[in-house]
């Protein structure tokens, strides 16, 4: 923590004396540092401090390069929140350890499960029959399917029927279903069984490929290896290899598909070094900028929300906004039009200002300590569906504001019920 300190306080000063390069590269080597670290006293490569340190604050170090004339100088308020959405995290996550343990030993260091498979198998075909079928409902509605549609670049996003979709995006929870499927199925007898579960998983992965969303695809590889990491004695850093060989081609193919050229998306990041590119620029603004969105909402909100902003799931889980349509409604602050991804903590400030930063921060951080701690101890594999799940959205909290989506809730709702699922068949064998 000393070294996040010397360093955020450097990269402070830096910024304002106009150095924004040393500004962002004391950053970006504090979160290495940090993630190397944990890295070092854990062996695990997913640790949940350690992925936050490193994408939170290594982030933040590319928002603060300044590559973009869209970027500007940082409100003081602005540093100091992002500064508390760590140290709140680091230090509730610093005391648990040593006031009750890491969980973690010399002698069982790794724990595996050995389960039943079946339940897994169920689960892998129910989830890819509904979001397939839902799938279906909305292409059959609207009349289209993103991915064959020309010079359309926000078909995508407009490919949705109110509550359907939801069922729809489900599939991005099977390619990590089916990694502890085949990881619990063995001897003989089991060849069909395991040929179904994975067209079904192909057919998972498909239906964000047809609904052009780039997102959700990247999130289902996510979660897959994720997921796979976790279940490992040893992992080897080499086979992330192979993730970014399956992410990468598939997400410039739908970039092509949403007709996202070069020259659209050069004139919308507005890029100082025009000659940047593409596939540097545009992974750059969907980290950078939306530091910058944040920055823009402190400098401009009104006034608080005080909560209803951050509950926004209950408000459509209930369908309550429908009924009280102030509820939410809560313009988003953003630099841009075009480009509105924001950070995990943007709706916890929008609440409660820095005060909401810091209490959501320490929240996370109990809620990452406890899923440490528990992992090795699991008996329900779905379990380690929700510390990948939790991985992801720490990796992703430059992204979007994650627990104040509706989607995440529906994701964790949905993981719930397959580990009740289990486990009562687990009661029944």
């Amino acid at each position: 923590m000393i070294i996040y300190l010397i360093s955020y306080g450097l990269s402070f000063f830096l910024a304002r004396w106009g150095h924004y390069y040393l500004s962002g590269i004391m950053l970006l080597g504090a979160a290495v540092w940090m993630y190397a670290r944990d890295y070092r006293k854990y062996k695990n490569l997913i640790h949940l401090r350690g992925i936050f340190s490193l994408f939170w604050v290594g982030g933040q170090g590319l928002a603060c390069l300044k590559l973009s004339r869209l970027h500007t100088d940082w409100a003081l308020m602005t540093w100091i929140c992002l500064a508390l959405a760590y140290v709140g995290f680091w230090v509730v996550f610093e005391i648990l350890s040593r006031r009750f343990g890491t969980g973690y030993d010399s002698h069982s260091r790794w724990r595996s499960f050995r389960g039943n498979p079946k339940p897994l198998f169920h689960i892998i075909c129910g989830v890819t029959g509904l979001s397939l079928a839902a799938f279906c409902i909305e292409a059959a509605v609207l009349g289209y399917v993103p991915l064959f549609l020309r010079g359309v670049p926000h078909a995508y996003s407009e490919f949705h029927l109110t509550g359907i979709h939801y069922i729809t995006v489900s599939c991005v929870l099977v390619p990590s279903v089916s990694v502890l499927y085949f990881h619990t199925e063995r001897g003989r007898g089991c060849e069909r069984r395991m040929l179904v579960a994975s067209v079904m998983t192909g057919i998972s992965l498909m239906i964000p490929i047809l609904c052009v969303s780039r997102f959700q695809f990247v999130f289902a590889i996510i979660l897959t290896g994720f997921t796979y990491i976790s279940l490992q004695k040893q992992f080897n850093p080499v086979y992330l290899t192979g993730l970014a060989l399956v992410i990468l081609p598939v997400y410039l193919i739908l970039t092509i598909a949403r007709s996202h050229d070069v020259e659209y998306l050069n004139g919308i990041f507005e890029m100082k070094y025009e000659g940047m590119p593409i596939f540097i620029t545009q992974p750059y603004m969907y980290i950078a900028n939306n530091y910058e969105n944040f920055n823009c909402l402190v400098e401009v909100l009104p006034r608080h929300a005080f909560g209803l902003r951050g509950l926004f799931p209950l408000w459509a889980l209930t369908g309550l906004k429908f009924a009280f349509p102030r509820l939410i409604n809560f313009p988003i602050y953003v630099d841009k039009k075009e480009l509105t991804t924001l950070t995990m903590f943007y709706d916890s400030y929008y609440d409660f200002g820095w005060a909401g930063v810091l209490a959501f921060s320490c929240l996370l951080g109990a809620a990452a300590y406890l899923l440490t701690v528990k992992l090795r101890e699991l008996r329900n594999p779905v379990g380690y569906l929700l510390y990948a799940q939790m991985a992801a959205y720490l990796m992703l909290s430059f992204f979007t504001t994650w627990f104040s989506n509706t989607t995440t809730w529906f994701y964790l709702i949905v993981s719930g019920m397959m580990a009740v699922y289990y486990h009562f068949n687990e009661r029944k064998r």
